[in-house]
């Protein structure tokens, strides 16, 4: 099955997606506050990821600069003396929390590609005092690690992001040793997502537009060499939320985003969820063999 094509140019979306995220680290960095100067909680996507006692245990800046959909590293069931690699680590939340489980024997890497998440992600490090941690500045796509490096590949509601998501999940096979296990959670579609919410920008830097058809994900895991897929539903989302998250109105902000009925209907939150689809959190799974 041939990976559905990006219809916005993978240059323009990667440095879109750059900006939504260098500014999110420098609004936890200067005020402290989360995203859109509000609390995380009130995101439908990003919001209540984590427990009281994992957030108790990291610096308070790591959670404020989560845009993750999930909470990998409690699911990823990580073992003391193993290797991690967080793609797209942001603050270095889903790091910090993975090199606790895996024990000063094991490390933790942190891959990102925005330069103020990594000084952010530098600084929750140095609060924390990890020293099993190294964050890394490159592309998801360019994984800079050698073959068979790492024993776990995770990421937080990221690889939806990538123009080429056949190409991460090879990268991601690459640097897992033999055995090694792929454990993320993303933002995937069941049913089709309207060819005009494809192309919609903020529906892509809002982790909606770039989800993978469910069928889909096991496929590319599948083409690139993976065994033993599953995919394991964390939250399902209300289109009429996801749609007031995603618009660039501030004014549809905690109201009626899409007006009227007969607008909603015609919009493309609308005709998705009038064709039974919908979009959910999920936790993949898969192993290299």
């Amino acid at each position: 099955m041939p990976e559905t094509p990006t219809p916005i140019a993978p240059d323009d979306l990667r440095e879109t997606v750059r900006v939504k995220y260098a500014a999110q680290a420098q609004r936890v960095a200067s005020t402290a506050s989360s995203c859109c100067g509000g609390t995380a909680a009130a995101d439908p996507i990003t919001g209540n990821l984590y427990s009281g006692d994992e957030a108790a245990t990291i610096p308070l800046q790591a959670p404020q600069a989560s845009l993750g959909c999930g909470n990998p590293t409690a699911l990823a069931e990580l073992k003391p003396g193993e290797s991690v690699l967080d793609l797209g680590s942001g603050g270095g939340i889903d790091v910090l929390l993975s090199a606790q489980r895996v024990g000063p024997t094991g490390f933790a890497y942190g891959l990102d590609m925005t330069d103020e998440m990594l000084a952010l992600a530098e600084q929750n490090k140095a609060a924390a005092g990890a020293e099993n941690v190294q964050f890394l500045r490159g592309h998801i796509e360019e994984i800079p690690l050698p073959d068979a490096s790492v024993d776990v590949v995770i990421s937080n509601c990221v690889i939806n992001l990538a123009a080429d998501k056949g190409r991460v999940l090879r990268e991601a096979y690459r640097v897992l040793k033999p055995g090694g296990r792929f454990a993320v959670s993303d933002v995937v579609a069941r049913g089709e997502v309207p060819a005009d919410l494809r192309a919609d920008m903020e529906a892509w830097v809002g982790c909606v537009a770039g989800a993978l058809e469910e069928g889909e994900y096991r496929q590319l895991l599948t083409d690139a060499g993976f065994g033993d897929v599953t995919l394991e539903v964390t939250r399902v989302y209300d289109p009429k939320e996801l749609a007031e998250s995603t618009s660039s109105d501030a004014s549809c902000c905690g109201g009626d985003c899409c007006g009227s009925a007969a607008e909603w209907d015609l919009s493309a939150y609308g005709r998705f969820e009038a064709s039974g689809g919908r979009l959910i959190s999920a936790f993949v799974r898969a192993r290299k063999p």
